[in-house]
């Protein structure tokens, strides 16, 4: 397989921020103050930080312009129409609310249709997807086809529900148990791997057969559609952005972090059709969030997001965003260093159980290897394994393990350049040499829900 080749940036870097790499030692001790947990750490301790690409990317010149457009009135604001005019562009349905971000809009979703002991099908969840739906004593399922679980195969949707498992699903617990269906684009938990236009038409026929409300997890909606654009026939010759409303014509709304694919630093959006449930949306909002012109943000922060969900669909920006990813899959396979292939979009995921066989699920692989990233080389990157997504069954009262362990790199957006991913790749390379020496790690305090966050550990 011909190795991808660096993408030159479409842009040029007009502002610097300095980094530096602290000594061995301050590393040492940094991991040791945060209880061995990425997340507790410093960020003035990072050399790169791949922890994730969700509000950390670097806003245009255009977007910095916008940002002094903003008009701050608490209701009404112009900003505030400016971004419904994109979002209604874009995306195309008929009501929207700004919120600060994603999981606001999860949480406001789940606080309006989820009851205790319903189920919410979707192919992968991803973490506070999940942990909404469960605040609500709800039941989060994931249904995405059995190839994503295997890191080797090379499937081009790896993100696609199995349409079989929905239906069987749906069977089994009843539509008065299914509040509403989802689907994740780009599937995060799986490998930021893409859905395609076939399975969504096939997943909004299973939904709307049984008359339940299909909603779109969208924060990497741009990187989703070029995917389609790149892999999927009858799509090669269409436009991102066309592509992106063929998608949302098929849903009955959608959540958002614009922190993601509109490339701002906070923000988040909630969408749909349906006129009443839209207004129960709005009063859940007004209480947690803001006026519904607002929605917990600044007007500023509306007007670069109205400029950013266009910037992320740019196709030059699009193709340099996937092949950074591919770029940095390719020089750690070619080491020997196992990814979840194919490439995904926003992030590459290594397969930590395989570089440590040895260390069991319940230890935390993954983990070790976070912890052995920054311990080798000041980089950040973050577990999406078994601290995250482990969870015992009330059932049944066993633990339920993920079938991967993975540490995923998230590039932020137009921020690292070829260098610096040479250089995550050459730490990489100097961690699989002493493998075996690894240990895994067990918590000294984990709280009950999204317990990565602010989980603390000690090395066994």
């Amino acid at each position: 397989m011909t190795k991808p080749p660096y993408p030159p940036e479409p842009f040029r870097i007009k502002v610097t921020e300095a980094i530096r790499l602290i000594p061995p030692e301050a590393r040492e001790t940094a991991l040791k103050e945060a209880g061995y947990n990425l997340f507790l750490m410093k960020a003035e301790d990072m050399f790169i930080d791949l922890l994730t690409d969700s509000g950390t990317g670097a806003m245009s010149s255009e977007q910095w312009a916008a940002l002094m457009r903003g008009d701050e009135s608490y209701a009404g604001a112009r900003s505030f129409h400016r971004l419904k005019n994109a979002v209604e562009d874009v995306f195309g349905f008929k009501h929207f609310a700004p919120t600060h971000q994603g999981r606001a809009a999860e949480n406001i979703l789940a606080a309006c249709l989820v009851k205790p002991g319903q189920w919410v099908p979707s192919n992968m969840h991803f973490d506070t997807t999940d942990a909404n739906i469960r605040a609500r004593q709800g039941r989060p399922a994931n249904l995405v086809i059995d190839e994503a679980s295997d890191p080797e195969n090379r499937h081009p949707f790896k993100g696609n529900m199995d349409i079989a498992k929905l239906k069987a699903f749906i069977a089994k617990y009843g539509r008065e148990q299914i509040p509403l269906g989802m689907i994740t684009v780009t599937n995060n938990a799986g490998g930021g791997q893409p859905v395609s236009m076939e399975n969504l038409k096939a997943v909004a026929q299973v939904y709307r057969e049984n008359g339940i409300p299909f909603f779109i997890d969208s924060a990497r909606y741009a990187e989703n559609a070029y995917f389609i654009k790149q892999r999927e026939p009858g799509y090669e010759n269409k436009s991102v952005k066309e592509i992106a409303r063929e998608m949302y014509s098929l849903a009955d709304g959608m959540t958002m972090s614009a922190k993601k694919d509109a490339i701002v630093n906070i923000g988040g959006l909630i969408c749909m059709n349906d006129d009443t449930l839209f207004q129960n949306v709005k009063n859940e909002l007004i209480l947690r969030e803001g006026f519904p012109t607002y929605g917990g943000l600044a007007g500023r922060d509306l007007d670069a997001m109205a400029v950013g969900l266009y910037e992320g669909l740019d196709e030059d920006y699009l193709r340099y965003r996937l092949g950074q990813t591919a770029y940095l899959a390719s020089r750690l396979n070619e080491n020997g260093i196992p990814t979840i292939q194919p490439t995904g979009g926003h992030g590459v995921y290594v397969n930590a159980g395989a570089i440590f066989p040895h260390i069991p699920n319940y230890e935390f692989p993954a983990q070790a290897l976070a912890v052995e990233l920054y311990r080798e080389g000041g980089i950040r990157g973050v577990e999406i394994g078994s601290v995250m997504f482990a969870c015992l069954d009330p059932e049944d009262n066993t633990w339920h393990y993920p079938a991967l362990e993975l540490l995923r790199l998230a590039i932020p957006r137009r921020t690292y350049t070829q260098s610096h991913l040479d250089y995550v790749a050459d730490c990489l390379v100097a961690i699989k040499a002493r493998a075996d020496k690894v240990k895994g790690y067990r918590f000294t305090y984990a709280p009950e829900l999204l317990r990565h966050f602010t989980a603390r550990f000690e090395p066994l």
